[in-house]
């Protein structure tokens, strides 16, 4: 018994953490950087348009690929999965991937992002093959506001739907995430979508406008701070503030007193959490990156076309971790605002 605990104990020891002490716990996997959504604070029209050129089916990650990476980073400590995009359900047979990565040792929790408009006709199919819950971005539920902030033709119903396709097909809790952004919807969209959770069972969580990229135009001005927010949201409910679920959670968690059910913040611009990450990013053409706001990415699937071994690749995404320094929301500046910056659509948010 001593020595199964110390080889546990030898193996634990053995994995890896970056510059600062953190430990790779999460991987966020784009799978497409195409979306049906123009979203302004993440793909502004006039930047990704009819012209705009997407990436060619063979520039992409297969299913296997992914796989394998996803492998290999358990092996490194990974142990939740993020579907991203643009928007992941514009990736054909999606269910064939959650399915082979539900079969990886390791990962414990499979979750996807999405806007939840194509979700009707996928959700039971993906909960069949193992994906354990979603998160939907929704940013107001006044059809007009709607429509103007995903800029899209797809109706606010279709949304809606989808996510109650979610509930039913029991990828739960789902979570509201809501980017709210000064003088858009900042005003009734707050409440209306925190009685939209309550009367549901979803928890909204409001997140901070952030400086993502270089097209959605951020100006510190537009940021409605989170402490404002869960301030307006404990005048209409009392809520007291709730313990993380695990280390490195990124939205601080409040509950309703009144009833069954929480609400949350994520406050990347006001209150940085860059010294609990936990996260990596992996994009749709093979490159990881390790910070949100990171300006270059570690091209593993040259690595992976190339003929590199399991081993070797455990080698090189162990010595990416080990050499990580990121920390930009707490170095964030009027100079810092500006540098380069990969587009949120590219590697998720």
């Amino acid at each position: 018994m001593n020595r199964l605990d110390n080889t546990s104990e030898s193996t634990q020891a053995q994995l890896p953490v970056d510059r600062l002490g953190r430990a790779l716990r999460d991987v966020r996997i784009s799978v497409t950087d195409r979306c049906n959504f123009r979203c302004r604070y993440c793909m502004p029209r006039e930047v990704f348009g009819a012209d705009h050129a997407f990436l060619d089916r063979a520039e992409l990650l297969s299913f296997e690929e992914i796989t394998r990476l996803a492998r290999i980073i358990a092996r490194l400590g990974g142990r939740k999965i993020r579907l991203t995009g643009g928007e992941p359900l514009l990736r054909r047979d999606l269910e064939r991937l959650v399915e082979m990565l539900a079969g990886v040792d390791g990962i414990d929790d499979i979750a996807m992002t999405t806007n939840a408009s194509l979700l009707g006709a996928k959700a039971g199919m993906l909960r069949d093959a193992g994906l354990s819950r979603v998160t939907v971005s929704l940013d107001s539920l006044d059809p007009e506001r709607f429509g103007a902030i995903s800029d899209t033709q797809v109706p606010l119903a279709r949304v809606l739907d989808g996510i109650t396709a979610a509930g039913d097909a029991g990828l739960t809790p789902i979570k509201i995430n809501t980017v709210i952004k000064r003088g858009l919807n900042d005003g009734d969209d707050v409440l209306d979508l925190a009685a939209f959770g309550r009367e549901h069972g979803h928890i909204v969580r409001y997140i901070e406008y952030m400086d993502v990229g270089a097209t959605n135009g951020w100006c510190l001005d537009d940021v409605v701070p989170a402490r404002d927010i869960v301030s307006r949201i404990g005048a209409a409910w009392p809520i007291e503030p709730v313990d993380p679920n695990y280390s490195g959670e990124v939205a601080e968690r409040y509950r309703y007193l009144d009833c069954d059910g929480e609400v949350g913040v994520i406050a990347s611009v006001t209150q940085p959490f860059c010294s609990t990450c936990t996260r990596t990013r992996l994009s749709a053409q093979g490159e990881l990156f390790t910070c949100l706001f990171a300006s270059r990415g570690h091209d593993l699937r040259a690595l992976l076309r190339g003929g590199e071994t399991d081993d070797e690749l455990e080698q090189s995404i162990r010595g990416i971790w080990e050499r990580r320094t990121d920390r930009y929301s707490e170095l964030r500046t009027d100079e810092t605002v500006d540098l380069p910056k990969v587009e949120m659509s590219y590697i998720g948010g």
